[in-house]
């Protein structure tokens, strides 16, 4: 991916962030027939590999598994916060006019050999170990052994794993960087005006509350 230097992040532990808080991943591998992309929650292992451990799963009829390129690595996307940012929220654009609409985000790329795993003690162990993360909200976290032992066996017939142990890891975050003290400002105050989720998210990114 382009990075440029004022948008790098390389912290190890800043990117873990990203993909424990969002993470969704967009899986991409070459196929026999091309590039080809599943959409799939993973679980970090962040002491596993050497910078890190992504496992997953897909349906067994999801002809990824059996049709990827081994040797070819893969890439799992994790996108963060992202906004749309109006030039009418920078100083700029009243002194000079020079100033366009962009797009804010912040984004992790993962690559590493995908290894799949078809052995059901793994599966289940994945499973618990997903829903313990997803469920952690909840007043009464849901189990996988709340459902009947032979519905889960059934189910993990139909599923497979993944394990991609990380390999290379960029980061990009594109947060106004590029701008001036003052246009920053501007784009802090505009997207707290708007008082979204997304803006918010955004908002706190661009006035350096994390990174």
């Amino acid at each position: 991916m382009y990075i440029p230097k004022a948008n790098e992040e390389s912290r190890l532990e800043v990117l873990h962030d990203l993909i424990e808080s969002h993470p969704l991943a967009s899986l991409v591998t070459m196929t026999s027939s091309g590039l080809f992309a599943s959409h799939l929650p993973m679980v970090l292992e962040r002491k596993s590999a050497t910078h890190g451990l992504l496992k997953g799963h897909l349906s067994r009829a999801n002809k990824q598994w059996r049709d990827f390129q081994p040797e070819v690595e893969a890439l799992a996307i994790f996108s963060g916060p992202e906004h749309y940012i109006t030039p009418s929220w920078y100083v700029e654009k009243e002194e000079t006019g020079k100033v366009v609409p962009t797009w804010n985000y912040a984004v992790v790329h993962v690559y590493g050999t995908l290894k799949v795993i078809e052995d059901p003690a793994w599966l289940i162990e994945h499973l618990n170990a997903l829903t313990t993360v997803h469920e952690a909200a909840f007043p009464t976290p849901w189990q996988v052994s709340d459902a009947p032992a032979d519905y889960v066996a059934s189910l993990l017939n139909g599923i497979v794993g993944l394990e991609l142990p990380i390999e290379r890891i960029e980061g990009k975050w594109k947060a106004s960087q590029n701008r001036s003290e003052r246009d920053r400002a501007g784009v802090v105050e505009g997207l707290e005006r708007l008082n979204t989720p997304e803006s918010l998210a955004m908002k706190a990114l661009v006035a350096g509350e994390k990174k």
